[in-house]
């Protein structure tokens, strides 16, 4: 069962594996330009090794691990979700369509007769 608690970054080997974990994408970025003049490869290399690092650095700390574990929840709670048939979602959408046409019509109307009744009645003017 998921706690309603709010969880922060607590240990201290917790805080050092993310700044490590950010310090590695961004060195990998920096690297990149750094290295202009060299092959594509090798800086494309550079950065996804920065990227690789990064997210190894990223699993291993807590605050990774609780990613992963609500992840997983995440993912057995979808599969629980009971979608509408084909039917269903036809009518939803039509009624959806239909509603949108409506207020479309209903917003032309009111739009036209507050024209009408600014520019035609109040300041005379013709168009």
């Amino acid at each position: 069962m998921a706690q309603n608690e709010i969880q922060t970054v607590s240990g201290g080997n917790d805080k050092v594996f993310l700044t490590l974990s950010i310090l590695s994408a961004l060195g990998g970025a920096v690297a990149f330009q750094v290295l202009s003049k060299e092959d594509f490869f090798i800086r494309l290399g550079v950065v996804l090794l920065g990227v690789v690092l990064a997210v190894a650095l990223f699993v291993v700390s807590q605050t990774g691990k609780r990613f992963i574990a609500f992840a997983k929840d995440s993912v057995n709670e979808s599969k629980r979700v009971v979608w509408p048939t084909r039917k269903e979602a036809v009518q939803m959408t039509g009624i959806v369509f239909g509603f949108v046409l409506i207020m479309a019509i209903y917003l032309l109307v009111v739009d036209k007769t507050l024209e009408w009744v600014f520019y035609d009645l109040i300041l005379g003017w013709t168009q």
